[in-house]
């Protein structure tokens, strides 16, 4: 059973999840939030599986929300969920610890199944848009006007100082061949195409991918794209 906890400052939208998901088998709510600071709470108290979270909230907003989800290094991943799909908010969400990135406007069902995708420990985002964002952000070119300064590391589209440096640290405590294979990874290469650019078998690159992710503290793929652009093993074309 995959466990939910929903948050949003709407409680129309609560109800309509909440109405699908208790349709369903291997889904529960266990927990429901109208801001930020409750979802934190409510993450460390229930541990669920995965936060549905929003972006835009009174107070405390979701992204921040998502990087204090995240940061207290429990089993819970976050699917943010807004109507904003701008593509400052998308790398804000994903470079705060977010596995995935849905918009309301969304087919219910849709999103139900974004929540076992994460909840399966994988990542939402199709590869060629992560690549873009991500390399556009990291490479201080954002694919869009900004509205604002960005949380994290970066703002307004332009890599904090020192972030390619720390990046290139934490780098430090992994050997040539998983180099080799997270600059694949940043390029956007699935373990299938890894495995041949590297003649290596499939079991192999799998095994390489459970190393990068434990030796870099990264919670899933898109984490270890975001670091393969921070630390110039990938750059951003043209």
């Amino acid at each position: 059973m995959i466990r939910v906890v929903l948050v949003d400052d709407q409680p129309l939208v609560r109800a309509a999840l909440e109405m699908v998901i208790t349709e369903t088998t291997d889904v529960e709510v266990v927990g429901e939030a109208g801001t930020g600071a409750e979802a934190v709470r409510l993450a460390a108290e229930l541990r669920p599986d995965v936060v549905v979270m929003d972006i835009r909230m009174p107070g405390m907003d979701g992204i921040e929300a998502t990087r204090l989800v995240t940061a207290a290094g429990g089993p819970t991943r976050v699917l943010v969920l807004t109507t904003f799909d701008e593509d400052e908010h998308v790398y804000a969400a994903l470079h705060a610890g977010a596995s995935g990135f849905v918009v309301k406007d969304m087919a219910l069902d849709d999103i139900l199944g974004a929540v076992r995708v994460v909840a399966a420990g994988d990542a939402l985002i199709a590869p060629s848009v992560t690549r873009r964002l991500i390399g556009a952000f990291v490479g201080g070119r954002p694919p869009g006007t900004l509205s604002g300064a960005l949380p994290g590391p970066l703002s307004g589209g332009a890599a904090a100082p020192g972030a390619a440096a720390a990046a290139e640290r934490r780098l430090d405590a992994i050997t040539g061949r998983e180099r080799e294979i997270l600059t694949l990874v940043g390029r956007g290469l699935s373990n299938t195409e890894i495995a041949a650019e590297l003649v290596l078998s499939i079991a192999t690159v799998k095994t390489y991918m459970t190393r990068l992710l434990a030796k870099l503290d990264a919670r899933d793929r898109v984490q270890l794209v975001i670091l393969a652009y921070e630390a110039g093993l990938v750059t951003v074309p043209g």
